[in-house]
């Protein structure tokens, strides 16, 4: 990890201005902020699409593309967050992206995975997104109209990662 990096990253994610829940509504395309966070690139790898934001304020947190044109949400708790970490350098690998496009079916969500809701980071209140079966939080701010940078947090370990989100459409 660039110590560095990290704080720039961060530093330029806490000058942006705080987002409200109900502007995430709809379907959003990721794309990975390199920050030096040992996941950098894993989900991009993966074909990691993006999020889908609903009315009701859940949300599908991972959303993946798994043929063209066909979304799959998959539950985040198949995949324990610190063991990814740990062994992040395969998630880069062309072998784990064809193994995880092999059981993305077993991974689907049954449903939404997240809430949205409003958190504190760095003394600013802004949307934020709060996993029902893992300890993370994303932190949303605002790039433009239709971007939004997102910060995910893990207790307990410093290290943020971060992403860009751009919406698509009202659909959810």
């Amino acid at each position: 990890m660039r110590p560095d990096l990290q704080r720039d990253t961060a530093t330029w994610f806490q000058s942006l201005n705080p987002v409200e829940p109900s502007e995430m509504v709809g379907l959003w395309r990721g794309a990975g902020v390199p920050s030096g966070h040992p996941l950098d690139g894993v989900l991009e790898n993966l074909q990691w699409f993006g999020k889908r934001f609903h009315g009701d304020m859940r949300a599908d947190a991972l959303l993946f593309q798994w043929q063209p044109g066909r979304l799959v949400a998959i539950d985040p708790r198949v995949v324990p967050i610190r063991f990814a970490m740990t062994f992040a350098s395969f998630g880069r690998t062309i072998l784990a992206r064809k193994l995880f496009s092999q059981f993305q079916n077993a991974f689907r969500a049954r449903g939404t995975t997240a809430v949205l809701g409003v958190r504190t980071f760095a003394g600013a209140a802004s949307a934020a997104m709060i996993y029902d079966a893992q300890p993370i939080v994303d932190h949303f701010r605002r790039v433009d109209h239709d971007t939004i940078a997102g910060m995910m947090c893990l207790p307990g370990d410093e290290r943020r990662l971060f992403f860009k989100l751009t919406k698509l459409g009202e659909q959810g």
